[in-house]
Formats: C-alpha cells, structure tokens, sequence
C-alpha cells in the first residue's frame, strides 16, 4: 500500500469530523439499549410485590438476560462483520424495542425469564458489534477515547433513565388499568425501534463508503489502520483466525478481567434503586434524581481515564488502579451502619472506578486482535465477561434473601472488582507488545 503523509492538522480535522458524525448516534443507540436492559431494576419496585417476586427471583430474571446474550455474541459479531452495521445493528434495534415493550405482560417469574432471556438473545450483537465497528474507522491511538466516549452511555443512562423511570412510576401508575411498572417497560421500549429505523440512514459501514468525506480522508483513515496491522504483524501478533481466539491465554485472561469488573458495573445498573430505597428514601422520584449521582460521577471519570490513557499510551495501570477504587468504595458503601447519604458517596466512587476500568480495558484485545479474530475474539470477551451480567444479581438477589443485608452482597462486588485488578497487574508483559500490556 502506498503511504501518504498528511499534515497533523487535517488528520486532527478528519478524526473530529468523523467523530462527531458517528459517536453522539452510537451514544444514543447505546444509552436506549442499556435503559432496555437495565429498566428492570427501577420496575422492580413495584413489580416486585404486585407479582409476589422474591430477590433471588428477580435476580435471576434480571440475570438470565445474559444466557441469552452469551449463546448469540459471536455469531452476531461475525454476522456484522460480513453484512455490515447498517443492515445489523438496524434490524435487532427494532426486534429488541419490541420485546423489551412485551415485559409489561409479564405475569409471572417464567414468563419474566423468558422476556428477558429473549431480549438478551437480540441485544447481543449491538455492543461488542459497535466495538469492533469502531476498529472500522479508529487507528489504536485513538480508540481508548473513542470507546470510553461511547460507554459513557452506561452511566448517561443512569443520568437519563433514573428520573425519567421515577416519574413514570410516580406520575402514570393506574392510567388506562395498567401498573407503573408496565407504563415504564413499554414507554422505554419505544426509542429503540424509533433509533433502530434511524441507524440505516445514518451509519456507513466503513471509511471507504462513507459519501461525506472527502477522497483525501477517506485514504487518511484507511491508511492509519493499514499501518495498525503492519504494526501488529511486525510486533509478532498473529492472532487473525477463530482458533487463535480461543486457545489464547490471553484473551482468556481478558475474558476474567472483564468478567470481575462488569459484577460491580451490574451490581450497580440492577441494585441502586433499591439501594437508595433501602438507605434514604421511599419515594421512587425521589430515587431516580439521587440515582443520578453516581452515575454522572461514572461519565466524568470514564471519559478523563479513557484521555488520559490515550495520551500516556498506558493501559494496564489506568484498569487496574480504578478497579482497586471501585473495589475498596464497594466494600465501604456496604458498612453496617453506614448513613444513607455516605453509602451513596461510596457508591459513587465505585461507579466512577468500574466505569474508568472498563473506558479503557477494550483498547487492549482491540490492539493484539485482526482479521476473523478481532470480530470473534471482541465478541467472547464480551460474551464471557458479561456472564457477570447473570451471576451479580442473582448473586447479590440471594445473598439478600438469606441475609437480609447488602453488606455480604457489596463485599462479593468488591472482591470480584479486586481480582480484575491484580490479573491486570501480574499479568506477563512482553517485550515490544502494543500498549504496554
């Protein structure tokens, strides 16, 4: 391939430009998608006693959502890398709005689970699809920022959906015989089929259909990403087929280290609202405003950590000190004892430390993985590492069954968070490896 050089100045203009024309969409197509699966917490409130659900119940209907999400990740994310994101991610968008609207005729626990594993079985293909689509247009140093801008939908979500949930729930509950909690799983529902006829018209598979750049950036783009791969060849990774996925050590190491941090990001997304139920207030519009705390605290930290490991180049450090605050803030927010208003500042660090942990984790498999292999390996992490999804609530659900307390629960979180931390940390470093993994 013949190498151009291009002034910083219009490379800084061509990243921005392409940058504000694909990541607020995908932001928005991802906080839609995480109220959708997440929803379930603040509609826990009422569900809860109007369908007789128990925590371990509840926990596990949260949770199967991810057996669901397991089965489907891989073949999902090779399904986009050969038709596309436009003709992908549009379709299971619709399919998904759809059934997270069905949840309202939820009537008992299997119909619950089997909602809610239907819906992780559409919504699988959507987030690890949008991290290898970014690996379509952002060079390796770019794309720490570029993940971490876009998870920031987790905790906008959070800042969103929280006191739009509380009202529903507070202001519609009884309209037209139906409960809050049935007004909340269809009223979220519908922006996904809305977005989801949108992403066809607004995304372009890569650089090279992309009508709105010009032939100058659309060479510039393919050329940065053409040197990331002479850079990994030259680097000695060579993981480009299916099989290289799954008999890499460290992909499986990936997979743990994931796994440990999404406990404490679901611990969070399926349990604050009750939480803050339990500790400061009855009043579900009252939960959904101090829900927004440690959220809005996770999208400042993720967004400066992802940054600030762009610019250093240093990844390992920037995961594993943010877990080890997460973890510790856990384990605090939990003490017996503990006021209502000091649980919620704890929560608050740890939202902050999962969520820089996970802005900047994707840019390491992202940095060693090509070809085949980037599409499949980017979908098992997730895959395996989303299992979390599944094992914190009903986990969590069943501890507070049995003991009546978040304390044991928060301490599991904590644990989990901690072990992500010292696999980051003691995991071998290779001479010359992109990154500093």
């Amino acid at each position: 391939m013949d190498h151009y050089s291009y002034s910083p100045e219009f490379e800084k203009t061509t990243y921005r430009k392409v940058t504000l024309r694909i990541i607020p969409f995908l932001i928005l197509c991802f906080i839609i998608a995480y109220v959708d699966r997440v929803n379930v917490g603040f509609a826990k409130l009422g569900m809860q006693k109007d369908l007789g659900m128990s925590d371990a119940v509840y926990g596990m209907g949260a949770g199967i959502f991810f057996i669901g999400y397991f089965f489907f990740e891989v073949p999902s994310n090779i399904a986009l890398q050969r038709f596309g994101a436009r003709k992908w991610i549009a379709p299971i968008m619709i399919i998904w709005g759809f059934i997270s609207s069905c949840t309202m005729f939820t009537m008992n626990a299997i119909y619950f689970y089997i909602i809610r594993f239907i819906l992780g079985l559409f919504e699988a293909g959507f987030f690890p699809g949008v991290i290898l689509y970014l690996t379509f247009w952002y060079s390796s140093r770019h794309r720490a920022k570029m993940v971490a801008a876009f998870m920031t939908a987790i905790a906008l979500s959070g800042v969103i959906g929280g006191p739009i949930s509380g009202w529903i729930l507070s202001n519609i509950s009884g309209l037209y015989g139906l409960k809050g909690w049935q007004w909340l799983f269809l009223l979220e529902g519908i922006p996904s089929i809305i977005v989801g006829l949108l992403v066809y018209y607004v995304l372009d598979d890569n650089p090279s259909k992309a009508k709105w750049l010009t032939t100058d950036e659309r060479n510039l783009l393919v050329q940065r990403l053409a040197e990331d791969e002479e850079i990994k060849k030259v680097q000695g990774h060579s993981h480009h087929t299916l099989k290289d996925v799954f008999k890499s050590l460290t992909v499986w190491s990936f997979c743990l280290v994931y796994f440990g941090i999404v406990m404490g990001v679901y611990g969070i997304g399926f349990w604050l609202p009750q939480i803050i139920q339990d500790s400061i207030s009855k009043n579900v519009w009252q939960i959904g405003l101090i829900s927004v705390v440690p959220w809005a605290c996770g999208v400042i930290s993720m967004v400066w950590n992802g940054h600030h490991s762009d610019v250093t180049g240093e990844r390992r450090w920037h995961i594993a000190l943010a877990a080890i605050i997460g973890s510790c803030a856990f384990a605090a927010s939990g003490i017996p004892g503990i006021s209502g208003p000091a649980a919620i500042i704890a929560l608050s660090f740890a939202t902050a430390g999962v969520m820089s942990a996970l802005s900047s984790f994707w840019a390491l498999p992202t940095s060693i993985l090509s070809g085949t292999a980037a599409a499949a390996g980017i979908a098992w992490i997730n895959s395996i590492g989303n299992l979390a999804g599944y094992v914190s609530p009903y986990i969590v659900g069943t501890i507070r069954d049995t003991t009546h307390t978040m304390w044991y629960a928060l301490l599991v979180l904590a644990a989990f968070c901690l072990m992500s931390a010292l696999i980051v940390i003691f995991m071998p470093q290779k001479k010359n490896q992109i990154d500093n993994l």
